[in-house]
C-alpha cells in the first residue's frame, strides 16, 4: 500500500528570488498593476522601512527553511510528489478549472526569472488517475489534464518551486491545480476535503510508493493579479496578524479550525492562496509541523511562510 510521509508548503514567486532582485521585481509588478488599472499604485509606506541588512537577516530564515526541505527530500526522497498550486493565466487562459490534476506524461518546466535552465519531470499517472477517482467518490468535482501545450508547465506556482526542493528533476510529480486569482474560487472546506480525498487515494493505490504532498503559494500578499473585488486594502498591504493567526493554528495541528475559514476572509485578508497550505492540510491531518517560518516583506511585496511535516495523522477521515 502506498503512504504519505509527509510534506511542505512555500511561498513562491519572491520567496524564491534573490532579494537583490526584489525592487525591480516589485517595480514589474507595479506596472502590471497600471497595465490592468489604469493607474501606478504608490509605494507602500513600509517599504522604505525594510533595509538591506533587515531583509538580509530575516530573509536568512525563510530561504534556509526552503534549503532544509532541500536537503531532506535528498536524504529522505520520496517516491511522488503531489505538488499543489494555482495558475494565473499561464497554462489555463480561456478556461480555469477550479481544482484539476495533470494525469499526463512528462512535463519541462523551462526557464523562469527565478531560476534559469530547464527541468524534465516524470510524473505518475497511475497514482494521478486514483486520485481523481477518489476524489469523484467524495463528490469533489475534479477535473483532469491530460497534456500540456508543447510539454511546458509554464504556471508560476509549480516550475520554480520545484526547482528548488528537487533541482535535479529525479522524483516524479503530479500536479494539482487549485483556481486562486479568478474570483471565485474553491471554499477552504472544499480543499481541506481534496486534500484528504488525496490521502485515501494515496493509502488506497496498490503500490509501495512513499508520497509526499507540497503546498505552493501565499501567504497574504495584495498584487498586480489579485482579484480586487471588495475589501478594504491596498497594494502591497500585508495582512500580518491574519497571517501569525493561521501560522500559530498550523503548529498547534488545528488544520481543520482553518478549514472553517471562508471564502470572504481569504480575499480579504490576502490569502487566496492559501488554499493550497489547505489541500496539504487535509492530505496531512491533526499534526504539528517540524517547522513553520514566517517573515513579511514589503520589498517582496508578501508575507513569507515556509512549512515541513515529517509526521502525518495515523488515520484519514473515511468517505462521507
Amino acid at each position: 500500500m502506498a503512504h504519505l510521509i509527509g510534506g511542505m508548503a512555500s511561498s513562491h514567486a519572491f520567496a524564491l528570488r534573490d532579494p537583490a532582485d526584489w525592487d525591480e521585481g516589485r517595480t514589474a509588478n507595479r506596472k502590471g498593476y497600471e497595465r490592468r488599472y489604469g493607474a501606478l499604485p504608490p509605494e507602500h509606506p513600509k517599504t522604505a522601512q525594510e533595509t538591506d541588512d533587515d531583509v538580509s537577516i530575516r530573509f536568512a530564515e525563510v530561504s534556509g527553511a526552503l534549503d532544509q526541505i532541500r536537503d531532506e527530500f535528498e536524504a529522505n526522497t520520496p517516491d511522488v510528489i503531489i505538488l499543489v498550486g494555482d495558475d494565473q493565466q499561464e497554462l489555463f487562459r480561456d478556461q480555469s478549472p477550479q481544482l484539476a490534476v495533470y494525469k499526463g506524461g512528462p512535463f519541462i518546466v523551462p526557464p523562469a526569472e527565478q531560476v534559469a535552465g530547464e527541468i524534465r519531470y516524470q510524473t505518475h499517472p497511475a497514482l494521478a488517475e486514483a486520485i481523481l477517482n477518489e476524489a469523484l467518490e467524495s463528490e469533489i468535482d475534479l477535473a483532469f489534464v491530460n497534456s500540456f501545450p508543447r510539454d511546458l508547465l509554464v504556471s508560476h506556482a509549480f516550475g520554480p518551486l520545484l526547482k528548488r526542493i528537487d533541482p535535479s528533476g529525479k522524483i516524479p510529480v503530479i500536479p494539482v491545480f487549485v483556481n486562486a486569482v479568478n474570483h471565485p474560487g474553491p471554499s477552504p472546506s472544499r480543499c481541506y476535503k481534496l486534500g484528504q480525498a488525496i490521502r485515501r487515494a494515496i493509502e488506497g493505490y496498490e503500490g509501495s510508493e512513499r508520497v509526499a504532498i507540497c503546498g505552493s503559494g501565499g501567504l497574504s500578499h495584495f498584487t498586480a493579479g489579485y482579484p480586487y473585488v471588495a475589501g478594504d486594502f491596498q497594494y502591497n498591504d500585508i495582512h500580518v496578524d491574519f497571517d501569525i493567526n493561521n501560522v500559530e493554528q498550523m503548529r498547534a495541528g488545528r488544520g481543520e479550525e482553518l478549514a472553517k475559514l471562508s471564502t470572504r476572509e481569504l480575499l480579504d485578508n490576502g490569502n487566496i492562496e492559501f488554499r493550497s497550505w489547505l489541500v496539504a492540510l487535509g492530505a496531512l491531518g491533526a499534526v504539528e509541523p517540524d517547522f513553520i517560518v514566517y517573515q513579511p516583506f514589503h520589498r517582496g511585496l508578501m508575507g513569507m511562510g515556509v512549512g515541513l511535516w515529517r509526521q502525518v495523522e495515523e488515520r484519514v477521515p473515511a468517505r462521507a
